[in-house]
């Protein structure tokens, strides 16, 4: 390590003759890997947990292109890093430079991988022992060395001079970055307070981390605590299992459980001696994988692997090998150990015959480059199952001669062996597929199948070839195919429209080629070797004719259909769409048109039981992500069980009511703050923009009718610490197969910034108060209180909850709510009219059913409010205020007294404690 932070002159190898002679090294914190000189600093860097995969040797494709050999092969090495997979191919001057930068590169990359699993473990079971689904074997563990890091590296950032302090200056600025909005003299007194040491005037490291938790404490996270603890300023074994067992619903505490939270988060030797959790130990839990809003029982394999292979949802991507367009991209083979190391378990090779007598991929008639296909089985076989056990199904577009076909089989049982699946079946005697369960381990090959008619001993035959993806040129086009430049800058859309206007049109002309050729010939068939036909056991390939008539056929085949085929048949014919994928399995491709390998939506499809519904796992955005978000919630073991009715019986999707008499939930989601929400990555000033007015738009994915979106008010100038505390509420007939997607935005008069989201199954949330961290961002996150309610049929107005002895911690059931008004103290954003508006206008049904809830519904125990006041519109319901029956003995019954008596009882806490925290100016609590 102490070599690479040193430093080493390395050769960096650009494009086909041009080599960089540069000096790279290892940052101070070990986070990233950096260089010089470069044209653009800032930019000149690769950061530890972006790197995929560190390869020894010349095994790259930019070492393929130099064919004179004249580097030592001991002296190179590939670092693959970033979502489109990029390779750093970089010459060392001896091969012991190579060996250590190999080596502590890999040492990095499992310290990362370590405490990201670390993070997983803990939200798994042996780290739940709370749960009545979880074992009671317990040992929680919290690693704080994320938190230290990104400090570290915060600080660092903030140092513009390099001299290992910040100045006042400095901190202003960094207070700007992190969108805190605080007076000049409220930071001057901050900074004195923290000031310490003899070097007065700047903050060292330790005292930077002072500061910080000075402006960091929460204020919410506070008032939870004291309403837990008799208002108490800490929380002792029974304060703390209460809380536990009323708002988080776990079960089986013991008190070695709840000791060993208590030693594992509380940072304060004297509270650790009382066993007593304070606000810094309560606020660690809060923020540790054990306040995370979602499911650790899901981040492993949770559902019933034994079913039939077309009763799941199956991971798949389209034309895999691409990491751009469809058109002029780059072909790589390390695009299918990335995808398989996402959870994908379906796979596309496109073959076509190569020099040499040598199978290639590419995309047929475009400028994509092309790879060899022995390569990319041999990346298959290497990384199929290291994330998933579970099969996976390489789907062959065979365009190759006889010959080649042939060399493509021995190559699939040379390198495959025993993985791939050559068991010898009986389709007549077995009518259902085998399970993912008794599939592990194995390869399945998708592709042609030559007629069981033909003579046994023929070395090849005829097979229709019309079902290939090429086939199907639509004649219009969905909306989604059409980009998304909603948030683009009017620069970037020209330059879009540029591009990818030539790329459409050379498409069109490849397109209108191939099915003017096609259409000529006098036959649509092609030759098939025996040995390839032999290889397809499971999942044989055959062209959809008509779905009623095939939805009784058989089950060993896959059919594949292009997406404007699929809306079509989605609206004419959604219920016999659902009967034939209970029989046989589906394949959903995207359309031609998108030559800029965009992505639909995948949500109807699933909503009609398709299995495989094709992604291009190279383009980030709103698609994959919901794609990511439904395999996550069975381990992203690439297989997620199908709900029943889309396995069996009658159902249609879009239907107001598919499924009558059935259960249905009610999700109420209360929105409490954020937490270090960022400027938007897009911002044209980027952290030296304006601090961000943040909102959250909370949206439900899944059946028509289930499709809804709500969102809060506008909160000006504060991404750091805002506060909503709004309620949501959402009614949804089909829990099974909804998404749940949180996205945060930045207000701005002429639209919007996006800013970060989550998304999660529902069958993945947890109940009670939740931290919602945005997906790649490590520190930032929104807090929100979830309950969920099953009812039968229509939902109910009344929820019925177990009730707390004491009253103080929990309102009785019977309790109603009142809804409190938007006051003229907390008025909407300036300007707000111009903010793009979602319908927020909820049913009479779920209207009816704000009237009366259960005290589980509001974040803070008998209506304690964060905000002074908060808005109120359709659908959404801010500070419920509970009128409990029975009131505590300090508490007295007219409307907002406790509210004043817990904002003063907090203000007074505060003062004791010494917190100077920002959130709690005496304006703001009067």
């Amino acid at each position: 390590m102490c070599t690479m932070q040193t430093g080493t002159q390395m050769t960096k190898l650009k494009g086909k003759k041009k080599r960089l002679v540069r000096f790279f090294y290892l940052d101070e914190h070990r986070s990233c890997i950096r260089w010089r000189p470069s044209r653009k600093h800032d930019k000149a860097k690769i950061t530890i947990d972006s790197i995929h995969e560190v390869r020894e040797g010349k095994k790259s494709e930019m070492f393929r292109r130099y064919i004179d050999n004249r580097f030592d092969p001991n002296c190179c090495f590939s670092i693959y890093y970033g979502a489109r997979v990029k390779s750093l191919d970089l010459v060392t001057t001896n091969a012991e430079a190579a060996r250590t930068w190999i080596h502590g590169l890999k040492y990095l990359m499992a310290g990362i991988s370590d405490e990201d699993c670390l993070a997983r473990r803990q939200r798994t079971r042996d780290q739940y022992p709370f749960y009545p689904w979880v074992s009671i074997n317990f040992i929680f563990v919290i690693e704080p060395s994320l938190l230290l890091k990104w400090l570290q590296q915060t600080f660092s950032e903030a140092d513009k001079n390099g001299d290992g302090t910040l100045s006042i200056g400095e901190v202003h600025q960094l207070l700007h970055k992190l969108n805190v909005n605080l007076p000049r003299q409220k930071v001057k007194e901050m900074f004195q307070e923290a000031d310490t040491d003899e070097n007065q005037g700047s903050l060292g490291f330790e005292e930077f981390c002072s500061f910080y938790k000075m402006i960091s404490t929460r204020r919410d996270l506070y008032l939870i605590m004291i309403s837990y603890s008799n208002q108490k300023e800490v929380m002792d074994l029974q304060d703390l299992a209460r809380f536990l067992e009323t708002e988080q619903k776990m079960r089986g505490l013991a008190r070695e459980h709840l000791v060993d939270i208590v030693s594992k988060f509380e940072p304060c030797p004297e509270n650790l001696q009382r066993l007593v959790l304070g606000i810094d130990g309560f606020t660690n839990f809060m923020r540790s994988p054990a306040g995370d809003i979602f499911n650790p029982e899901h981040n492993q394999v949770n559902q019933d692997m034994s079913k039939p292979l077309n009763n799941y949802f199956i991971a798949t991507s389209h034309n895999t090998y691409l990491t751009g367009d469809q058109l002029l991209s780059q072909s790589r083979v390390e695009m299918y150990s990335y995808v398989l190391q996402d959870g994908c378990r379906c796979v596309e090779v496109d073959c076509w015959d190569g020099p040499d007598g040598e199978p290639i991929i590419h995309h047929g008639y475009t400028l994509t480059s092309k790879i060899l296909f022995k390569d990319v089985i041999e990346s298959i076989n290497k990384y199929a199952f290291t994330k998933s056990p579970f099969p996976v199904i390489l789907s062959i577009e065979n365009h190759c001669t006889v010959p080649q076909q042939k060399k493509m089989a021995d190559y699939l049982k040379e390198v495959l062996q025993d993985k791939l699946d050559l068991s010898l079946i009986n389709t007549q005697e077995f009518k259902k597929l085998p399970s993912p369960e008794l599939l592990k381990g194995k390869v399945l090959i998708k592709g042609k199948k030559l007629p069981a008619t033909l003579d046994p001993d023929a070395e090849e035959g005829d097979v229709s070839d019309e079902d290939t993806e090429n086939e199907d040129i639509e004649e219009e086009s969905d909306e989604d195919d059409q980009p998304q430049v909603n948030n683009l800058k009017l620069s970037q859309i020209i330059c879009y429209i540029f591009k990818y206007s030539i790329l459409f049109f050379l498409h069109l002309i490849a397109i209108w080629l191939y099915g003017y050729l096609s259409f000529c010939r006098k036959r649509k068939t092609m030759r098939l070797s025996r040995a390839l036909s032999d290889l397809v056991k499971y999942t044989k390939s055959v062209r959809v004719h008509d779905i009623e008539t095939q939805a009784c056929t058989s089950s060993w085949q896959v059919s594949s259909l292009n997406e404007t085929v699929m809306n079509q048949i989605l609206q004419l014919k959604p219920g016999e769409l659902v009967r034939f994928n209970q029989r046989q399995l589906l394949r959903v491709y995207p359309s031609n048109y998108r030559v800029d390998s965009s992505n639909f939506n995948p949500q109807p499809y699933w909503n009609t039981g398709c299995h495989m519904v094709a992604m291009n796992y190279q383009t980030e955005g709103r698609m994959l992500e919901l794609n990511r978000a439904k395999f996550a919630s069975n381990g992203n073991s690439g297989y997620v069980l199908r709900p029943k009715c889309l396995n069996k019986g009658a159902f249609n999707p879009t239907l107001d009511d598919p499924l009558p008499g059935h259960k249905k939930t009610q999700l109420v989601l209360k929105i409490i703050s954020g937490q270090q929400l960022p400027k938007p990555k897009d911002s044209m000033f980027g952290d030296r923009g304006e601090i961000i007015d943040p909102f959250v738009e909370v949206e439900i994915i899944g059946l028509p009718v289930d499709c809804k979106k709500q969102q809060t008010r506008v909160i000006d100038d504060n991404g750091f610490n805002p506060m909503w505390e709004e309620t949501l509420v959402f009614n949804i007939q089909m829990p099974q197969i909804a998404l749940v997607r949180f996205e945060v935005w930045d207000h701005d008069p002429i639209g919007r910034d996006f800013i970060g989201q989550r998304t999660i199954a529902l069958r993945s949330l947890l109940p009670g108060y939740r931290h919602v961290y945005l997906e790649g961002m490590a520190e930032s996150s929104i807090f929100v209180h979830v309950s969920l309610f099953d009812n039968m049929g229509k939902v109910s107005t009344k929820f019925m909850v177990n009730s707390d002895k004491e009253a103080f911690f929990l309102c009785l059931p019977s309790s109603p709510i009142r809804i409190k008004h938007r006051s003229q103290s907390c008025p909407p954003k300036h300007g707000s009219s111009k903010t793009p508006m979602v319908n927020r206008k909820i049913d009479l049904q779920c209207q009816k059913t704000l009237e009366s809830y259960s005290s589980q519904v509001g974040p803070i125990p008998n209506g304690v409010c964060l905000s002074e006041s908060s808005s109120v519109s359709s659908g959404s319901t801010d500070s419920l205020e509970f009128v409990a029956s029975v009131a505590p003995a300090k508490v007295g019954k007219d409307d907002g007294t406790l509210q004043r008596e817990m904002k003063a009882l907090f203000e007074q806490k505060m003062r004791e404690i010494r917190c100077k925290s920002p959130l709690f100016f005496e304006d703001e609590l009067e």
